[in-house]
């Protein structure tokens, strides 16, 4: 990590002495000799390397071959150097006079380095959080082993590498962990109840998968790793009594994180506001529905799962044939399906630790997506069991045209900056939005039970506002919010419980799906009112999916010309701003 960031400041030195004119460059090119791109492509291939391994399927990178994570005290400290020089440098540019479009991937490069400090020194996940090192040692594994295509050598080598990291980042864990959270260690421990189990169970899986080479150093691997999360889940038991309770971070850190990463132009108050209104509409609208369709019967559960991937493949096609029938958007000849797919045996046991998912990257454009489901039964959680009666709501989120879709279009798209992630609020706002959108376009039309799952999804999406900022505020419990989830959507109570921890510790994500969702109408909205007769639906919906991980105030400012967001976001950031009456 050193070296590299050496590397990248000589060259950046060179750069920043060449004159602000050649760093001009026209609306969506990217000219590799300027001083913007030059930082860009240092700060997204350190992070490649240094970025945490997370659950959620959004954020996730290509590792480089040959990659385990390293968590150790003294790697911190290198991180927090390297991010202190790279915020120096984006902020030493001078990109006033430079085209809006320019200006808009500056602001995306220092959001993406502020979350760096977001992650370091505000939410300390490496000190506070016991969870974030079984995201660390078994989730950085997951990653691989959600990859739809068969296990090759070449991945399994990977795969055993990590493995083989895992006693010395829960080593690292031990000492790095001096503020940790009770509530969060709970969480893990309850986690590591049974993973050796679990870890057993991927090695019996994989068996036919491994050279002879191989099976040894994965049998060593595995067992080595088991012993460290049994001694760690122990280590943890015998230190719980001495945590902390408290895991809030506060509205000021709340409100940092929502100026200077996510760049959404609101307050927290504002947001919950918004939440709780959107609420009432969701329960408004999905009482009328259910009374409209009194006497329709119930969705029935498909007879197998071979008929649920059969039915999930033909609808994903009439998905497609839908957007260009209705000139909703454009859908590219190069891209290829998203697909309910089995669980593969290997990746079951630990599926738990993540959104179990294939959106492949930037790498592998030329391979189907794949959503991992289970046999129908009446007992699947929340989402699952909704996909085994329609898989449609899902599609339209996670495939076609949600994440899948538009992370295809961002990754296809020619300015590297606009291919990387920032925040979910504009990626969970376009999938959310996308439900209702097609919703309001007709697709479930003939469908009535359907579009009681999508309002039903929505009631989930207001609820996670609230469940969002009073568990960063302190005003909820994590058991709090799961019953108040369980209770208020309904939904199950293992779900529930599952999204409580996660947002517990991941501030500012559960925002995303309604916070992004209400930017995006408004700015379509803005976007017919400007255009007028010029405006188009399908013109519109392209640019904001090929710009999918660009924040909505920054694709109003650049598509509109309209910078009152951005105004707004320099005020609340603590910029000397004047918002244009």
């Amino acid at each position: 990590m050193k070296n590299s960031c050496t590397l990248y400041l000589l060259t950046l030195l060179v750069c920043l002495s060449a004159s602000p004119a050649q760093a001009q460059a026209t609306q969506h090119t990217f000219t590799t000799d300027t001083r913007l791109a030059t930082l860009s492509r240092s700060f997204f291939a350190w992070r490649r390397g240094q970025q945490p391994a997370a659950g959620d399927d959004i954020p996730r990178v290509e590792r480089p071959d040959g990659w385990a994570p390293d968590w150790s005290p003294e790697a911190l400290e290198t991180y927090r150097a390297d991010y202190q020089k790279f915020i120096q440098s984006v902020d030493a540019l001078r990109v006033e006079d430079w085209p809006v479009g320019q200006q808009v991937d500056a602001r995306l490069l220092r959001a993406a380095i502020q979350r760096v400090h977001w992650e370091l020194d505000i939410l300390r996940s490496p000190h506070r959080n016991p969870l974030f090192y079984v995201q660390q040692t078994l989730g950085s594994v997951f990653e691989l082993l959600l990859i739809a295509s068969p296990v090759d050598e070449a991945r399994l080598e990977n795969i055993i590498l990590r493995l083989e990291r895992i006693p010395q980042t829960l080593s690292h864990a031990r000492k790095n962990l001096d503020e940790a959270v009770g509530p969060f260690a709970d969480a893990t421990i309850s986690v590591l109840t049974d993973i050796d189990e679990r870890l057993d169970a991927v090695e019996r899986a994989l068996e036919a998968q491994v050279p002879p080479n191989l099976e040894r150093r994965l049998h060593r691997s595995v067992s080595k790793a088991n012993k460290a999360l049994e001694r760690y889940r122990r280590w943890l038991q015998s230190e719980r009594e001495g945590m902390r309770e408290s895991f809030a971070i506060g509205p000021e850190a709340y409100t940092w994180f929502l100026t200077q990463v996510a760049l959404v132009p609101h307050t927290p108050a504002e947001l919950l506001a918004q939440g709780r209104q959107e609420w009432s509409r969701a329960v408004a609208w999905d009482v009328l529905e259910q009374n409209r369709n009194r006497d329709v019967g119930k969705l029935p559960l498909f007879e197998s799962i071979e008929k649920q991937v059969a039915a999930a493949d033909m609808h994903e096609k009439s998905i497609r044939a839908f957007l260009e029938s209705r000139d909703l958007m454009t859908v590219p000849d190069w891209l290829q399906h998203y697909r309910s797919c089995p669980m593969p045996a290997h990746l079951a046991p630990i599926s738990f630790l993540g959104v179990a998912d294939d959106l492949t990257s930037e790498t592998r454009l030329d391979e189907d997506a794949c959503r991992y489901i289970v046999e129908p039964d009446p007992g699947l959680s929340y989402f699952q069991l909704s996909a085994a009666k329609d898989p449609r709501p899902l599609i339209l989120h996670e495939g076609v045209p949600g994440h899948y879709y538009q992370m295809a279009l961002s990754w296809a798209q020619p300015n590297p900056i606009r291919r990387r992630y920032i925040d979910s609020s504009v990626n969970e706002g376009i999938a959310y939005y996308v439900e209702e959108m097609l919703l309001q376009a007709g697709l479930f039309d003939f469908s009535p039970k359907t579009r009681e799952i999508i309002y039903s999804y929505a009631r989930l999406r207001a609820l996670r506002v609230e469940v969002d900022i009073q568990l960063a505020v302190g005003d909820f419990s994590i058991a709090e919010a799961a019953e108040y989830l369980a209770r208020t959507v309904p939904m199950d109570s293992e779900t529930a419980l599952e999204e409580a921890v996660f947002f517990a510790f991941n501030p500012g994500q559960a925002i995303t799906y309604q916070v992004g969702k209400l930017q995006i109408i408004r700015f379509l909205a803005d976007a017919r009112l400007d255009q007028g007769g010029d405006f188009s639906l399908r013109a519109f919906h392209d640019y904001l999916m090929e710009n999918g991980n660009v924040p909505i105030a920054l694709q109003r400012w650049e598509y509109l010309d309209r910078k009152d967001d951005v105004h707004r976001l320099d005020a609340l950031g603590g910029a000397a701003a004047t918002v244009p009456q």
